[in-house]
């Protein structure tokens, strides 16, 4: 923890400014956009008048600076204002679906870095055979394939062909009448096809960068130097080689679970789960101005925190790395 709130301190300048020109930009984007959160109000009975008094209430018959300078005055004292769709404050909305995006985000996270590494270890007793060489050859394809699209892929393979997992939603129409072991499966199952959709790329993708950092390990002196000695391989490779490839992933696994955590959008909407990435899609598409900025607030902070998180890991790992936060 010291560790943490050091290197938080030293990145508080950049931090807040990452923060400050993120939340601008969507205002700045959001404000200059053709139409405006009134439009779906318009109707024949809705008098000129009383679309103006909803302009009004939102804020909306303001020039683009003040509306700008009220925003900022909202940030700083912490305030994000009242969502114009659900009618309660923006940060309101958001912890009723943070919850969620967090605990799925982990899972999958969970899940890349286990079954990543149970590969690893299966395939380290078999380097250069046909299933090494098979996941070398698709890693790249798996990493290039949208999120969409294999999500849409295994919906039509277990969902609509073989009928064997639903295809969205938290639970099932008579959820609330199981008991709690019956709810604690429904809600397993209908979690499988999300969690694949956003793990298999990631579980692909961190036993490529794993198996290459593997074999530059192997390349380096000091593993001949063991094996010159008679140690033996499995003990060369779970002592040695493991824990010096590992240090060169917790870079790309910082980046994973930051854009895990922000990314969940495409596959909560997809299957019609209730996170922060299906809440923003909403938000953006109601033109829900203080919704969408909240969002995008409270996402840069969890991906500021998952990269700091990396960091304070990367310097107990390797001392060489503290020098730099700590001298």
């Amino acid at each position: 923890m010291k560790n943490f709130w050091t290197i938080f301190r030293k990145r508080l300048f950049s931090t807040a400014l990452i923060l400050f020109l993120i939340t601008s930009f969507i205002f700045l984007l959001l404000r200059l956009a053709p139409g405006d959160p009134t439009q779906r109000f318009l109707s024949p009975e809705l008098s000129p008048l009383l679309l103006e008094k909803i302009k009004k209430s939102f804020l909306l018959d303001k020039p683009l600076l003040e509306q700008y300078l009220i925003f900022i005055k909202n940030i700083f004292s912490g305030e994000f204002g009242i969502s114009y769709n659900y009618r309660i404050p923006v940060m309101s909305v958001i912890w009723n679906t943070l919850p969620f995006t967090l605990i799925f985000a982990t899972i999958s996270f969970s899940l890349q870095i286990s079954i990543s590494l149970l590969l690893v270890f299966f395939i380290s007793q078999r380097r250069n055979s046909l299933l090494d060489r098979l996941l070398g050859k698709i890693n790249l394809v798996f990493y290039s394939i949208p999120t969409m699209i294999v999500g849409m892929f295994l919906i039509f393979i277990f969902s609509l062909q073989l009928n064997l997992l639903p295809m969205s939603g938290l639970h099932s129409i008579d959820f609330d009448n199981a008991s709690v072991w019956d709810k604690l499966i429904n809600y397993s199952v209908h979690l499988i096809l999300p969690l694949a959709t956003l793990s298999l790329p990631g579980i692909i993708v961190f036993y490529g960068y794993l198996r290459n950092n593997i074999d530059e390990v192997y390349k380096r002196s000091f593993v001949l130097f063991l094996r010159s000695c008679g140690e033996n391989e499995k003990i060369i490779f779970r002592k040695h080689v493991l824990p010096n490839s590992v240090e060169p992933l917790i870079s790309v696994l910082g980046t994973e679970l930051s854009i895990l955590l922000s990314g969940t959008l495409i596959t909560e909407n997809i299957f019609g789960l209730p996170g922060m990435g299906r809440l923003i899609v909403d938000a953006i598409l109601t033109r829900d101005y203080p919704l969408v900025v909240g969002c995008v607030f409270v996402s840069a902070i969890l991906v500021i925190i998952a990269n700091t998180v990396a960091d304070v890991v990367k310097v107990n790992i390797n001392k060489r790395l503290a020098s730099e936060y700590f001298e």
